[in-house]
């Protein structure tokens, strides 16, 4: 009876030995696996902190951007993109210079969320591309397509230019104007509609605060420029996150 007794104490004791051996076993042979999970390789993609691509080169096509303008975080320029010195590109906007070239001159602002294309040949024989000369201010949301606006104007918010449309300087056009293909917007004047029309003519000192408000936002912009950073902060999640898994990279 005694002797039975130990016997199956003996065998339990072996069968729990056996168990906590093979524990530990696979325990290590678990933490042998994650460490050649997380191991780094040479070949490893380093962590893209960007979120966006902002410069997108299209074939022998870069985008071209002065040291000293500002273009926000989130815009997109493609192509054939030039931003001249003391411009300003922000937010949302979109610059498409795939099929044609597009300048943003000197002191010129482009605000947010607008689009700008250029189309490979303007139906009205006039230049393609799209040319937006100094101190000029085109308004939130607006739509430009192989058009040129001469120094010194102002675009209004929601507005549309056509294919060819010119804009001579010292001009001004109306939130939500549409200017249709090869339409002329002559010097001195304020045109506003769908489609639109001559509206009057501007006064000398209207034509004086069409570079100042130019010059004020360039000012504007270099204050969002000292703040500027060519990545996001999402970079400081993927640490956290890399730090409490004991990743070390």
């Amino acid at each position: 009876m005694a002797t039975s007794i130990a016997a199956r104490i003996s065998r339990k004791a072996a069968a729990s030995a056996f168990s906590a051996h093979r524990h530990v076993i696979s325990s290590r042979c678990f933490a042998t696996e994650s460490a050649k999970t997380i191991s780094p390789s040479l070949d490893r993609v380093k962590w893209d902190y960007r979120g966006q691509r902002k410069i997108i080169p299209l074939g022998q096509w870069v985008p071209k951007v002065a040291v000293d303008a500002y273009v926000a975080p989130n815009v997109v320029l493609a192509g054939q993109v030039t931003v001249y010195d003391g411009a300003s590109v922000w937010n949302g906007c979109v610059l498409r210079g795939d099929l044609n070239k597009i300048t943003v001159g000197f002191c010129s602002n482009v605000q947010e969320r607008c689009v700008i294309h250029a189309a490979w040949s303007s139906p009205t024989g006039l230049p393609a591309e799209t040319s937006i000369e100094r101190f000029v201010t085109i308004g939130a949301y607006s739509l430009l397509r192989s058009c040129t606006i001469e120094p010194e104007c102002i675009i209004g918010q929601h507005s549309i230019l056509m294919e060819g449309s010119l804009v001579e300087t010292h001009s001004i056009l109306e939130a939500g104007s549409v200017v249709p293909p090869g339409r002329r917007i002559p010097t001195g004047e304020l045109w506003a509609g769908n489609p639109a029309r001559f509206v009057r003519a501007l006064t000398h000192e209207e034509t004086l605060e069409i570079p100042k408000l130019a010059v004020a936002i360039n000012d504007l912009s270099k204050e969002h420029f000292s703040e500027f950073l060519p990545y996001s902060t999402v970079y400081l999640e993927v640490e956290k996150l890399k730090k409490s898994l004991g990743i070390n990279i």
